[in-house]
């Protein structure tokens, strides 16, 4: 089975994930002022999601100024989910565990089977998405969409606060939303 491709203007699928904090993000129930950014990441057993959520924490403050909710999900269960939060030392960033691979099928991320111990002695689980990155206006289409097939190499997040601010200050359009015959 193929994963689907999210169009940008159109609605996004739904989420509704538990949190590390112990409360829940439900898409769309409590919108950010410009941008929910939603991050999927592959777990607890990847060293380079680690980095990454450790930059998305160190610039929260910088997305939080601009309107920007910051959520981070993975299929990971609590346990793992609460090693990568205490890690990460999450302050200005959501953790969101136990999403489905039906749900992530449904946002378009890929799928990985499980490859035994990474480099830094975690096992991976048998099955476990690839990274995403969304941002998502407030009425729940997709602004923005970056999925990949590997776990390096993804969007700098100092980067995406340069797209935020044009952007907002611009009233920049979705873009990628023809569907029509070419």
């Amino acid at each position: 089975m193929r994963t689907q491709t999210l169009m940008p203007r159109y609605p996004v699928p739904a989420l509704n994930v538990a949190l590390t904090n112990g409360e829940r993000f439900v898409l769309g129930a409590a919108p950010a002022a410009h941008f929910d950014m939603l991050v999927f990441y592959r777990g607890l057993h990847c060293p380079i999601c680690a980095k990454y959520l450790l930059e998305l924490e160190r610039l929260a403050p910088e997305f939080a100024q601009r309107g920007v909710n910051l959520v981070a999900v993975s299929a990971d269960e609590l346990d793992r989910a609460q090693l990568m939060a205490d890690k990460v030392k999450v302050s200005g960033v959501k953790v969101g565990y136990g999403m489905s691979l039906r749900t992530a099928r449904e946002w378009g991320l890929n799928i990985s089977a499980g490859r035994g111990k990474t480099s830094i002695g975690i096992e991976e689980p048998a099955l476990f998405s690839e990274p995403g990155v969304f941002l998502i206006r407030p009425d729940g289409t997709l602004y923005y969409g970056a999925v990949q097939t590997m776990p390096f190499a993804r969007p700098p997040f100092q980067d995406l606060l340069g797209a935020v601010d044009f952007a907002i200050a611009k009233d920049y359009p979705a873009r990628g939303e023809y569907t029509g015959e070419v």
